[in-house]
């Protein structure tokens, strides 16, 4: 028996939530069906209204990526200094390629990761244009990196968005089978040795927080001095259910898991972490 519920893009089935939501139109060529439907693998409805609200946004911001990557340039015909496309090339366009590894690698990944993906994406047809990935040359590649720094980002962050293009376009070339150099990968960054290290807080105000935690004994100063204690990200903090602290054990303890509705950052992120003070 299939219980539907008045919260949008939920039901239930045999005591279980489930996530329903139909493929929009123009996004429908990307999936094998016209409609997601998704397993929350819990009985709760405020944990099931929570993870259906996750999943959505998240469904959202990756279609909203693939209409921006697919959309024409507005006012194109008065661009100047447009670089010239190799008529030649029979290599997928960089906006193609991102399609294509955001579809393959964007599955189960945070927004956070599309959003800045789609970034990295767009500082670089911004000043080279949207070319065939094999068009690009290592000149480019360095003006590149040189219109990053001159933008007053950091060494780290320059680095970071090479890195997504290079990821971008390595899996086109894998994928396609296309023979040719990826002009993003060898480019010399500056040394980092002047950037500023973030020193740790002192143990003394972190007691102070605590204990400022205590006194206003709510939800959120619950969840800073749980993040204090442990030293959990505050992804997985909020996504924490009160069945995974266990302080009945010989060594009261927090199991992380991932779960359908926030995942965690990394696979060795699943972990247990000990309470060292109970």
């Amino acid at each position: 028996m299939v219980d539907h519920l008045n919260v949008s893009y939920l039901y239930k089935k045999g005591g279980v939530f489930y996530f329903s939501k139909r493929i929009p139109c123009d996004v429908k060529s990307y999936y094998k069906n016209d409609r997601i439907v998704i397993c929350l693998r819990t009985k709760s409805s405020v944990s099931a209204i929570r993870a259906s609200k996750s999943l959505y946004q998240r469904l959202d911001d990756y279609w909203t990526s693939i209409r921006l990557t697919n959309m024409q340039i507005p006012a194109e015909h008065m661009l100047v200094n447009k670089p010239p496309v190799n008529s030649n090339s029979n290599a997928p366009l960089l906006s193609e390629a991102l399609t294509t590894y955001l579809k393959l690698k964007g599955e189960g990944k945070n927004k956070l990761f599309i959003r800045t993906t789609n970034r990295s994406f767009k500082y670089v047809i911004k000043l080279l244009g949207d070319l065939p990935i094999d068009v690009y040359s290592s000149k480019d590649a360095s003006k590149f990196r040189d219109y990053l720094l001159d933008k007053g980002l950091l060494i780290s962050s320059v680095k970071r968005i090479f890195s997504s293009i290079r990821s971008i376009i390595n899996l086109s070339i894998s994928e396609e089978g296309i023979s040719c150099i990826n002009a993003f990968s060898k480019t010399y960054m500056p040394d980092n040795d002047n950037i500023e290290i973030r020193k740790p807080i002192p143990t003394k105000e972190i007691k102070h927080i605590q204990s400022l935690c205590r006194e206003y004994d709510d939800d959120l100063r619950w969840l800073i001095a749980l993040l204090s204690d442990t030293g959990m990200r505050l992804g997985e903090g909020v996504g924490l259910m009160k069945s995974h602290i266990n302080l009945n054990s010989e060594i009261p303890h927090i199991r992380l898991i991932p779960h359908p509705w926030r995942r965690l950052k990394t696979r060795s992120s699943e972990r247990l972490i000990p309470f060292e003070s109970l």
